[in-house]
């Protein structure tokens, strides 16, 4: 992903006062970056995510970690290619509206990995949870979804996927960027940020995406463990169940576990 050095994995342009006088990060680098981070912040979050829902802990985490390497990489290229496509000039400092915009174009690009990926991660997690064994792993999940139902099958869930991830990147991003810039000392730059503000950065980043995220991921979830022909209207019809039987506040199912795991598995995502 194209961008400056300043920024960390991201390598973006940083909204920041001063204009950047090094030279952009290649697209290679910011490949294996991404790729590195998504790893760690698995690793790390993994555990906490499971427990959201069932006490799986390190279970279904092989589809992730397989997928988290692509997609993050492809998640920073998104938000690289957001951020050219909005400067007139290669150092133009973009700004935060701008950054949010460039974060939400990474979204659509991860969702084509993670929308599979996450299908195959819920359904093993319910089933480690019931007992009753129907998948082999994570490559026989996915071929048993194509068997049953085609590619249809496999990438169930996708618009919510999207509804999620669109606007959690925006403002993971434009968050991220923003207290980057609260952080650098006056008349210091970005790449002078020690470890620990970094770390505060990409967690506190982690926690506005779940806040954003949260609830069209809770409807995701039980969509795609939803037997098929459950929800003929989709997102709708798991929206007005939940509602109707849990009341509002259950969108916001599991919501401690999500933000317990969001600030550790996204500030080990950008050290």
């Amino acid at each position: 992903m194209a961008g400056q050095d300043d920024l960390g994995p991201s390598g973006s342009t940083m909204a920041e006062e001063k204009k950047s006088s090094k030279p952009p990060i290649s697209p290679l680098k910011n490949f294996f970056a991404g790729g590195f981070g998504g790893v760690c912040l698995v690793f790390v979050g993994h555990p906490l995510d499971t427990i959201k829902g069932v006490r799986g802990l390190y279970k279904g985490m092989a589809a992730p970690i397989v997928g988290v390497t692509p997609m993050f990489a492809v998640c920073f290229f998104g938000f690289g290619l957001g951020v050219k496509l909005q400067q007139r000039t290669p150092n133009e400092v973009l700004t935060y509206p701008q950054l949010f915009a460039a974060g939400m174009l990474s979204g659509v690009f991860t969702t084509a990995i993670m929308a599979p990926g996450e299908r195959i991660k819920c359904l093993l997690q319910i089933q480690a949870a019931s007992g009753e064994i129907k998948y082999a792993g994570p490559l026989d999940c996915a071929k048993q979804l194509y068997r049953e139902a085609g590619i249809r099958g496999v990438y169930k869930g996708t618009v919510l996927t999207l509804m999620r991830d669109v606007p959690a990147s925006g403002m993971y991003f434009m968050t991220y960027e923003w207290l980057k810039h609260v952080l650098t000392p006056q008349g210091k730059s970005v790449s002078d940020l020690s470890v620990p503000s970094i770390l505060f950065a990409g967690g506190m980043a982690g926690i506005f995406n779940w806040a954003v995220g949260i609830p069209p991921d809770v409807l995701k979830s039980r969509f795609q463990t939803a037997p098929p022909g459950k929800y003929p209207n989709g997102f709708r019809d798991v929206l007005r169940e939940l509602i109707r039987e849990e009341g509002v506040m259950s969108l916001y199912k599991g919501f401690t576990a999500v933000m317990l795991r969001a600030f550790p598995a996204n500030a080990v995502s950008e050290v």
